[in-house]
């Protein structure tokens, strides 16, 4: 099956546009964290050290990103981040409507 033998859906969502600091996404805690006391002095050691790196690298960069939603055809939420630049986007309203098409083909 090429790219023209292919199968496509198209969804309606919606996605919130906001002001993020990209380098600090390496700041994570993850529900593993929090399994024991020892657990979570290493994930909080683990952020201060990520944090100390981002303030030598010449801190944090602002970035725009909008995180889009849509319900996928077994009713779940589904949910993912755009990076949309360093520049303001040229929206009027940080809520936009958002049109996601997904194209499922085979790679020869």
């Amino acid at each position: 099956m090429s790219k023209e033998e292919s199968s496509t859906r198209e969804f309606e969502g919606n996605a919130k546009i906001g002001k993020v600091l990209k380098n600090m996404a390496a700041i994570t805690l993850r529900p593993e964290d929090f399994s024991s006391p020892i657990s979570l002095q290493m994930a909080l050691s683990r952020m201060y050290e990520s944090l100390m790196k981002i303030f030598e690298s010449g801190g944090p960069k602002p970035r725009y990103v909008a995180e889009v939603r849509f319900t996928d055809d077994l009713g779940n939420t589904v949910s993912f981040a755009v990076d949309l630049g360093e520049e303001i986007p040229p929206f009027t309203k940080d809520k936009v409507k958002a049109r996601i098409i997904v194209q499922l083909y085979e790679e020869e």
